[in-house]
């Protein structure tokens, strides 16, 4: 097990210089609500994104938050492929001023872009 926690810090450390170009995501935790950090540069494309494109804010009863699934109703939007390779497996709603990053196997939000 040791060996295999070195060989996996070994080869994180000698690739980061290649991830300097590209969208870092981390999932820490475990289940459904697993944490997803977005570099703060990528969360400021995000929120251009939302706004140069006029996204339209979904209306629900119940708000819309990490750890909890979205509602049945709300129509999950693909990931734009500029927002980063590593987040086009998710989804997201924006709703509230607030966009959700959604795992859409499971349909929870696993971040909030703020």
């Amino acid at each position: 097990m040791k060996k295999l926690m070195l060989t996996c810090a070994a080869a994180a450390l000698i690739s980061t210089g290649a991830l300097a170009q590209s969208t870092v995501v981390t999932t820490t935790g475990t289940g459904h609500a697993a944490a997803v950090q977005i570099e703060p540069e990528y969360r400021t494309k995000i929120r251009t994104y939302v706004t140069e494109h006029k996204v339209r804010p979904v209306q629900t009863r119940e708000k819309i938050v990490v750890g909890q699934p979205v509602p049945r109703e709300v129509e999950l939007e693909a990931v734009p492929a500029d927002w980063g390779p590593s987040l086009t497996r998710y989804r997201y709603v924006y709703s509230g001023e607030r966009v959700m990053l959604v795992d859409p196997s499971t349909r929870t939000v696993v971040q909030e872009i703020d």
